[in-house]
């Protein structure tokens, strides 16, 4: 546990860090901290946060940065947030939030995402990122086809008119009319429903349904089930040239070739914030937290979206664990406000 005094000197220091981007000495953290105290007594005070591990000092500097640990606990105990103006004056807010407001057309929800990820990226100076609204399992109508050779045509449309189509093979062969009356008492008992509401209703009312109408049942529910899973999520990702210029990684090439692989194939990004996704507001990943990004030099900052009440995606800023924290925050804070405001008005 640390003292008050020691607390002062880390979060003095990591706020220097965060400005300067230079290893910071015990005589800038004199003057910066406010606290009467000598020089010796700030360094045996930076000796025990860095066998803490809270610091490390580069081999080519006297000066201390902080670790990932450091800009955890600066994070969680000791961030002051700031009005987002008042952090960056030259960028004309209301403008560009204005003009923003205008691009996220709701009729266009593929473009609010787009926008959103360049929003983040243009904001932040780092990657903006934005997973796609979640497809829902709900389902408007079904149809069955007839194929022949024991071969049907599954239809599934969901209520914003999304199409789906699979085969199924079938135990028997059905003629047309049979697939007919399948639809038309499968639309009446069942349409609006979602697949998992079906398949709990199937199981108790399987023993009254018709054997044949049972079979086809069960089979649109799992071609179905199988649709929206394939369909999952997506990232749009957008600003990543902004890594380049970091002067953490840039120096480190390796580092960013396989950053921009974990990039490229985006699984790993959807699975960090499918993770993030289960808990509410914002949610900050520092260093190799995420498991995915296992960067020291990498921060990740994610907040959730939603349409009409119900959170359907998450965004967020991927950069150096030398960022601002506090805008960081308010920028995702933002940006989900604007997307849920674009969306929920479909």
């Amino acid at each position: 546990m640390l003292d008050d005094r020691a607390k002062t000197l880390l979060k003095t220091l990591v706020e220097r860090y965060i400005a300067e981007g230079q290893p910071v000495g015990s005589r800038t953290l004199s003057r910066a901290s406010g606290l009467d105290l000598s020089p010796a007594t700030i360094r045996n005070v930076m000796s025990d946060l860095e066998e803490l591990g809270l610091i490390a000092s580069p081999h080519t500097s006297a000066g201390r940065i902080p670790t990932a640990r450091g800009y955890r606990l600066f994070v969680d105990t000791m961030l002051t947030s700031r009005p987002l103006e008042a952090q960056k004056p030259e960028v004309a807010w209301p403008n560009e939030l204005q003009a923003v407001r205008e691009q996220l057309q709701p009729d266009q929800p593929q473009r609010v995402i787009i926008q959103a990820a360049q929003l983040l990226s243009s904001l932040s100076s780092f990657v903006g990122v934005v997973t796609t609204p979640r497809k829902g399992s709900l389902f408007r109508h079904i149809e069955f086809l007839r194929l022949g050779d024991k071969r049907v045509l599954v239809i599934l449309v969901s209520p914003d008119g999304d199409v789906q189509n699979r085969i199924i093979f079938t135990a028997r062969d059905y003629t047309q009319g049979e697939l007919v009356e399948a639809t038309n008492f499968l639309n009446t008992h069942y349409g609006g429903l979602t697949l998992e509401e079906v398949r709990e209703r199937l199981k108790t009312e399987i023993d009254a349904l018709r054997t044949e109408i049972a079979a086809l049942m069960e089979a649109a529910v799992q071609v179905g089930s199988q649709a929206v899973a394939e369909s999952g999520d997506q990232v749009v990702l957008a600003g990543e040239h902004h890594l380049l210029g970091v002067q953490e990684l840039g120096q480190d090439m390796g580092s960013l070739r396989k950053l921009f692989d974990v990039f490229e194939q985006k699984t790993e990004l959807m699975r960090l914030l499918e993770v993030s996704s289960r808990a509410e507001g914002v949610r900050i990943y520092i260093g190799g937290e995420s498991q995915v990004i296992p960067f020291e030099e990498l921060s990740v900052v994610t907040a959730p979206y939603e349409v009409d009440g119900v959170v359907v995606g998450r965004l967020g800023v991927i950069g150096p664990t030398r960022m601002q924290y506090d805008r960081m925050i308010q920028i995702v804070e933002i940006t989900s406000r604007l997307m849920t405001h674009a969306l929920s008005q479909r």
